[in-house]
């Protein structure tokens, strides 16, 4: 379905809404809304773990701290797969606007490889900190840093599937009024997981190999 087989109207009050070839009507700007309302909710269960950690984060009971086990070098690494998939993704929009399919194909690829990357350096962090002894279950520092960690590479996973997903929507319908809306949604989330490591990087990581 091309763009032209979406139809604009208009309501009452002139607010514009579409409707696609099957008929159904998208409000103008609905999804996105509803997404940034996702998002908002997703923010306050950072911030809860956030908070969680910020109690915790010292409480490490005669366990090892974050500067005997943090290897920042590793970590720099593993922020600048996360970094440089954000700016391939931004390259994926640009092509989008230009209508260019193939090249949008291959930043969304290329990003999903950085993802995979970011995934993987992390899985071998929680392996290596497991084999040391430091799992989740050896004190409420690295209870929380579990948590927190854990559930941001668990939203980047979710947000490789959907690239996937829609790499694949995309392959099979190009770059129609849904697919772009989708890009778009994506997008949203890739940034904000992104803003989120920053945090967890500057408050989990740097502030936690200080004495």
């Amino acid at each position: 379905m091309s763009d032209a087989h979406a139809i604009a109207t208009h309501t009452a009050d002139g607010r514009p809404v579409f409707f696609d070839a099957q008929g159904r009507h998208h409000p103008h700007n609905g999804t996105l809304l509803g997404f940034w309302l996702y998002l908002m909710s997703d923010c306050l269960v950072f911030a809860c773990l956030f908070a969680v950690y910020g109690v915790l984060g010292r409480s490490y009971a005669a366990g090892p701290s974050g500067a005997d086990l943090f290897d920042l070098q590793l970590v720099a690494i593993n922020t600048s797969m996360l970094l440089l998939s954000s700016i391939t993704y931004g390259f994926a929009m640009i092509s989008m606007k230009r209508r260019k399919l193939a090249a949008v194909q291959g930043w969304l690829a290329i990003t999903g490889v950085f993802g995979l990357a970011f995934i993987g350096l992390e899985l071998y962090e929680f392996a290596h900190l497991i084999h040391e002894g430091a799992g989740p279950q050896r004190s409420a520092f690295l209870s929380s840093f579990f948590a927190l960690v854990g559930t941001h590479g668990l939203h980047v996973t979710f947000g490789i599937v959907w690239l996937v997903t829609l790499m694949a929507q995309l392959g099979k319908h190009g770059l129609t009024v849904e697919n772009r809306r989708r890009l778009m949604c994506l997008s949203m989330f890739w940034h904000f997981l992104d803003v989120v490591w920053i945090g967890v990087f500057t408050f989990v990581y740097l502030m936690g190999v200080l004495p």
